[in-house]
């Protein structure tokens, strides 16, 4: 997994990997944003809600463990080892939001992300334990998980809009 030698570093790879990820939907008619292509494994739709409801839990379990509310990750609702239907409400959440908007609630929970990344000490940040929402047997630091909810699936998630793309041009 990529690591960060600081802050500001982590910061500028989810303004880069955001970037790139939001400019895959510039050419996506809304007509087409429920449409499903062999080989893909999710819509556009589905693909920016994914990321709409991990941006949204992630900044969820901040504010909760601040106002001493008790984390249950994913979700009280949801079980580890239940993803696919914790996907499957992020879906239903916000699939019925135009693209426009799912783009622009996503630019918004980013910011947030980053607002809260530069309100961090280097400690809460980069060494494991500092939140309990993070605490896990694996026993990673919260960089990790901001890490994986944003800058990996933004890379992911643009090569598959891009696969989605390509079997809407060969149609």
């Amino acid at each position: 997994m990529q690591s960060y030698k600081d802050k500001t570093e982590l910061i500028e790879e989810i303004k880069t990997r955001y970037h790139l990820y939001d400019q895959e939907f510039d050419d996506i008619k809304e007509a087409e944003k429920d449409l499903l292509k062999p080989g893909v494994d999710k819509t556009p739709s589905q693909n920016i809600s994914y990321q709409i409801g991990w941006t949204h839990l992630i900044l969820q379990w901040e504010s909760d463990e601040k106002k001493g509310i008790e984390v249950k990750t994913p979700t009280p609702e949801y079980k580890w080892n239940n993803l696919k239907g914790l996907y499957q409400s992020f879906y239903e959440q916000y699939g019925s939001y135009s693209l426009s908007d799912q783009r622009e609630l996503l630019k918004k929970q980013v910011n947030e992300i980053i607002k809260w990344i530069e309100s961090l000490n280097d400690n809460t940040l980069f060494v494991p334990e500092q939140r309990k929402w993070a605490t896990t047997s694996a026993k990673w630091p919260v960089w990790k998980w901001i890490h994986i909810n944003t800058v990996a699936p933004f890379k992911n998630f643009r090569s598959q809009l891009r696969k989605w793309k390509k079997e809407t041009d060969t149609e």
